[in-house]
């Protein structure tokens, strides 16, 4: 196991990385100094695979736990779920001393992670991703939240967990489309920030496919590091943490005009990633050849490199809605060759422009 530390100003806490993990979260829980019972809040793919486990180790350590299912889907990440999460903890006789295990992927971590946030004005809780995107990005940091139909993530907060706790054994189980949709977020920590994480993807590919145990404890470890350093210099993203961003600011509006349908958040990232690397190099802040590196890795993995085909006007519109967008102005993120990045600020109605004129 792998033990990455998030030291914030007001207190810090374990990211734990390894395999055979699930069975000793109770433990895991006591050593973090939680108490009370615990509300497992998980969906219907996740929780005939890993829930008994994790219940059984709770309640084995002393946290009486209650299982809360919310639907499957990025589609689901609404006020109506989120309202129902709160009869649930009401219902299960919750107090302040109790707290919310997130046992799932991105939409359950961030959903229930509001929850926490929101519930008797706050209870501690734990991430437990069980997808290779939330345990490489979603579950490290406190951000939290639910979407709306203008925008993604428009209402959160930023609230952080008591541990993270990364089981690698349930990537075994992630199905290809959202395994591959989380090598995105990968790729996007080592286009702006590690250039050696992305020739260490480049040069693995087939090894990345197939799961490799040993490279994806070195890949999400590596990751986590990068995540934990950002976290740490700008918890609420004042200034660096912005940097992760790259590919997401066109991605969510993708996503926003799929009705969080038609793309996972993953391949919607790949695609506002390609753009971004299309973007730079009109820019001249990277070569065309990195540019192709870019893009190439991502088809390499699967992962999908052209927009979708969308309206400027709708997708200008959806930009504005974006929680980065001041005074009509968005802090776009662009790679500046491969490892480095910068903060280029354009309108929404140009960001359309400049994302059709790549097509």
């Amino acid at each position: 196991m792998k033990t990455i530390t998030i030291q914030l100003d007001s207190r810090k806490y374990d990211i734990r990385i390894g395999s055979a993990l699930l069975a000793g979260i109770g433990l895991a829980c006591k050593e973090a100094g939680l108490a009370g019972q615990a509300a497992v809040v998980t969906n219907p793919t996740v929780a005939p695979l890993y829930a008994g486990a994790v219940t059984t180790s709770l309640a084995a350590a002393g946290f009486p736990p209650v299982t809360i299912e919310i639907p499957d889907g990025e589609e689901y990440k609404t006020g109506a779920t989120l309202e129902m999460v709160y009869d649930r903890l009401l219902e299960a006789g919750l107090d302040r001393r109790s707290f919310i295990v997130a046992l799932g992927g991105g939409v359950v971590g961030d959903l229930a992670g509001f929850a926490a946030a929101t519930f008797l004005r706050g209870i501690p809780f734990v991430q437990v991703p069980t997808t290779l995107l939330a345990q490489v990005d979603s579950s490290v940091g406190g951000k939290t939240g639910i979407d709306h139909p203008r925008g993604k993530n428009l209402i959160g907060a930023f609230y952080q967990p008591q541990l993270v706790l990364a089981d690698l054994d349930t990537l075994r189980t992630l199905t290809e489309r959202h395994y591959r949709a989380g090598l995105a977020e990968v790729v996007k920590y080592g286009v702006v920030l590690d250039a050696a994480l992305f020739e260490l993807l480049e040069s693995n590919v087939e090894r990345l496919l197939s799961r490799d145990p040993d490279l994806l404890v070195e890949v999400v470890a590596c990751c986590c590091r990068i995540k934990a350093f950002v976290v740490e210099q700008d918890e609420r993203e004042a200034g660096l943490r912005a940097v992760l961003n790259y590919g997401h600011t066109l991605g969510h509006a993708f996503e926003t005009l799929g009705g969080y349908r038609d793309l996972v958040h993953g391949e919607a990232v790949a695609m506002g990633m390609a753009c971004a690397a299309d973007i730079s190099l009109r820019l001249s802040f990277c070569t065309k050849e990195e540019r192709d590196r870019i893009v190439a890795l991502l088809q390499r993995l699967g992962l999908p490199v052209d927009p979708p085909d969308a309206d400027p006007a709708l997708l200008a519109a959806a930009l504005i809605s974006d929680k980065k967008n001041r005074s009509g102005t968005l802090s776009y993120i662009c790679n500046r060759g491969i490892g480095g990045y910068l903060v280029h600020m354009i309108t929404p109605v140009e960001l359309a422009a400049a994302c059709n004129a790549g097509r």
